[in-house]
Formats: C-alpha cells, sequence, structure tokens
C-alpha cells in the first residue's frame, strides 16, 4: 500500500509592481550625445525606446565622442527616417512662427519624427497645434472634465436644496417642543454610549503586553537640540559643493535653467539644446525634456526685434532688419510658454537715442593703386571713407568676410596670440562698424 502525500497547493508569492518608466519614447539630438548629459545609463533608466535619425553620427565629427556613441548607445537605439507629410508639416509650421530660418535639414527631420511619433503614440494630433496662433484647448478640456453635467441640472439642484433648507427653518419655527423633546432623547443615548466605548478600549488595552528591553536606555532629546542640528545640517549641506551636489550647484548657476515639471507618463519626448528647436516643439505641444529627465514647460530666449517696423528676427547676427534694411535691430528677452503663447519684454519707457543721426558725409574720394589715401581725404583722418550704411554695400559684404577669414585660427601656428593680448576680447564680437560711429558731431581734438 503506497502512501503518496498529494503535494501542496502552490501559494503565489507576492511580486513587486512592475516598475514602469516615465518616459515611454525618447527622440535623441546630437547636443545631448556630444554633451553626454544625460549619460547613457540615464536615458536608457528613463525611456523605454530610443529613436534617432540616421544621420545623426555623421554630425559628431569628434573621433572620441563618435566612437562612445556607438559603442555604448547605438546597440539600443532605433533609426528611423520622418515621413514627407510629417516634414511639410513641421516645415510650415516653423515658416509661419518665423523659426525656419535658424532651422537646418536634420533639425526639421528630428521634429518631424517626433511629431510622427507622437501622432502614432496618441491615436491623432487632436492634442497638438496646427498654427503657431492657435490656443491650446487642455484647460477647457480640464473644465469640462470637472463638472460635466448641464447648468439647468446644476440651478435646479441648488434651487432644491434652498428649498429643502427654508422648510425645515420654518417647521423648527412652527414646532419648538417637538425639538426640544428630541434633544432631551437624544442626551441619555450618547451618555449611555460613551462608557461602553470606553470599557472596551480599557479591556483591549489590558490584553496588550509589553516588553520592556533592560539594554535599551531612553535617550531625552530637546526640540532646541533637534532645530540646531538640522540647521547645522543645512549649512553644510547648502554652503559646500560635494560631489554627491555639484551637479544640482551646476543647473542652479546655469542660465539656460527652465521652469521645468516632472515628466510622468509620457508618450513620446524630444531632447534637445537647440532653441529654435525647442521653441518650435513647445509651440506645436510636443513635450520637451530637459537633461535632468523633467518637462519644459517655459523656455527663455533672445531674439532682434526692430524698432522701426517692429519686425522680429531669429538670427541673432544680424545687423540689418531683414524687412526695413534699417540699423535698427535690438536684442529683445522671449519667452515661450507650453501652451503656445510666444511673449516679447519690452522694456518700460524705452528711448530710442537719436544722437548722431544727422550728420554731412564727406565727398567720395576715388581709390588709388597702392591703396593709400591722400591725409585729409573724406575727411580728417580719413573717418568717411568706406561708411556702411545698407546690407547691400559692396564694402559691407567685403567687411564680413575679412572678419569671417579672421576668425579661422590655425591651431598649429607658432605666432598665434591669446584674445586676451590682442584685444578681440574686448571687441565688438566680430561685427562690422555701420555709420560713421558713436559722437559723430562731438567737438573734435586738435
Amino acid at each position: 500500500m503506497s502512501t503518496e502525500v498529494p503535494p501542496a497547493p502552490e501559494v503565489a508569492s507576492p511580486s513587486a509592481p512592475d516598475q514602469r518608466k516615465p518616459i515611454h519614447t525618447l527622440v535623441l539630438d546630437t547636443g545631448p550625445l556630444i554633451k553626454n548629459d544625460p549619460p547613457v545609463s540615464t536615458l536608457l533608466a528613463q525611456a523605454d525606446e530610443l529613436y534617432m535619425l540616421p544621420s545623426i553620427i555623421d554630425e559628431i565629427r569628434d573621433v572620441n565622442t563618435r566612437t562612445r556613441v556607438q559603442t555604448t548607445l547605438m546597440p539600443f537605439v532605433k533609426l528611423r527616417n520622418p515621413r514627407p507629410d510629417s516634414i511639410k508639416f513641421v516645415t510650415n509650421f516653423a515658416r509661419r512662427s518665423g523659426d525656419l530660418e535658424v532651422l537646418s535639414r536634420p533639425d526639421l527631420h528630428l521634429l518631424a519624427l517626433t511629431y510622427e511619433l507622437d501622432v502614432e503614440k496618441n491615436g491623432g494630433d487632436a492634442r497638438l497645434r496646427k498654427d503657431p496662433s492657435q490656443k491650446t484647448a487642455a484647460n477647457a478640456e480640464t473644465a469640462d472634465a470637472t463638472d460635466t453635467r448641464p447648468e439647468n441640472e446644476t440651478a435646479a439642484e441648488g434651487q432644491s436644496e434652498d428649498k429643502e433648507v427654508a422648510s425645515s427653518e420654518v417647521d423648527a419655527a412652527q414646532n419648538p417642543s417637538n425639538q426640544t423633546e428630541d434633544a432631551v432623547a437624544t442626551e441619555p443615548e450618547q451618555a449611555t454610549a460613551a462608557p461602553t466605548t470606553a470599557d472596551a478600549v480599557a479591556q483591549e488595552l489590558e490584553k496588550l503586553e509589553v516588553e520592556e528591553d533592560p539594554l535599551v536606555k531612553p535617550t531625552s532629546t530637546t526640540a532646541g537640540d533637534d532645530v540646531q542640528a538640522k540647521e547645522d545640517a543645512s549649512d553644510s549641506e547648502d554652503g559646500w559643493i560635494t560631489p554627491s551636489n555639484v551637479k544640482k550647484h551646476k543647473e542652479k548657476d546655469s542660465k539656460k535653467l527652465q521652469p521645468t515639471a516632472p515628466a510622468v507618463d509620457v508618450k513620446v519626448g524630444i531632447l534637445t539644446s537647440d532653441y529654435a528647436m525647442q521653441n518650435v516643439a513647445l509651440r506645436i505641444g510636443l513635450n520637451l525634456l530637459s537633461p535632468a529627465m523633467s518637462r519644459i514647460t517655459q523656455l527663455k530666449t533672445w531674439v532682434l526685434r526692430c524698432h522701426g517696423c517692429f519686425q522680429v528676427c531669429k538670427k541673432m547676427d544680424r545687423q540689418f532688419c531683414p524687412s526695413c534694411g534699417q540699423a535698427t535691430l535690438t536684442r529683445t528677452s522671449c519667452t515661450t510658454e507650453d501652451d503656445g503663447s510666444f511673449k516679447i519684454h519690452l522694456k518700460r519707457n524705452f528711448q530710442w537715442n537719436n544722437r548722431g543721426n544727422v550728420f554731412s558725409i564727406p565727398k567720395p574720394v576715388a581709390g588709388t593703386a597702392s591703396g593709400k589715401l591722400a591725409k585729409h581725404a573724406g575727411g580728417k583722418n580719413n573717418w568717411g571713407t568706406g561708411l556702411i550704411f545698407a546690407e547691400d554695400q559692396k564694402e559691407y559684404e567685403k567687411a564680413v568676410g575679412e572678419n569671417r577669414r579672421a576668425r579661422r585660427r590655425d591651431l598649429m601656428d607658432e605666432d598665434y596670440l591669446p584674445s586676451i593680448l590682442t584685444g578681440d576680447r574686448t571687441s565688438n564680437n566680430g561685427k562690422v562698424r555701420l555709420g560713421p560711429g558713436r559722437n559723430i558731431n562731438g567737438r573734435k581734438k586738435r
């Protein structure tokens, strides 16, 4: 007779909850890859899928950086090119927002890939904007979700509640004796219920057994000691830069730090350090991420605004307005919100300086074969020769070309001097001087 013991039923052990990553799909640009900020480990820990353009590797010119990206990141990245309709949408949007002139072809393709993936993951482009002037409907959707009942029902409920309160007040005024009787009847019940609950609690406390450990001695701490310890700890942590908080201090001191929000359940996001791409991504409605893997909600940049025709120019190296052609461009700060709004911050009571606008121009002087001019040709010290007043002058084009060639330095040149010795550091950043200069009508030294 065989005695076989039946196997014990398997008990399902409680498994740890699935740890979902905050970002499902992340599109990478070249800038964060070159700086290695964030590192590859952070990208893999925060995102499920990583996407890049096939041409991203060709943009990395440094051999060591390219090798690092190919060996550590490329095995986990999916390469994909956007469709033509996505490229067309992003190009038209950037043209209407004024960022097309500062965006390169890979930048447009990267934004188009992000837009295409966002449409696929969310089942359409209902949450995205099709025009820069379009306002977001997110606030309206949240307002509708909080109260989906019609106004007639809420008004009717309010009226019925008012009627019930009014009727109860009338009954109380008519029958005061009933109220007193009810109050007297409820008081003994509450008095009898209180001792029963107290007895039950006392019985439960008697059942508890407290084990005293003689080795453990009670420690007495005062509130003042706790406060002093916390202050000392905060002073020691905030005042010194340690390896644990060096990254935090760098982000705090950086001028590029923008208001962010925690990235929670982001389906598709883009990680880039290009300001023009960030501006277009925010205005479309795409999820823009910072190197700290948090969602950027506000972006502060600089633009050039013409004081004459109020045209906004995104190319910061221009000196003449592309609309009216005058040298009236001023550097102005602007912000882009996550709702698609674009605001330009102007100075209060700004006054344009008209000093030196009216002056006499010397007569033009013909050049010589040697390039030398007469002593008083074009005014004293030849100040009136080669004046630049427009962008299409040959003098301006020649000066721009000379500045561009001067900035190209040979690293192996033995005669190279640092900019602090040559004076280039205190110059006008390689810009061409326009007009006669400042204070042209001032008194000249004899």
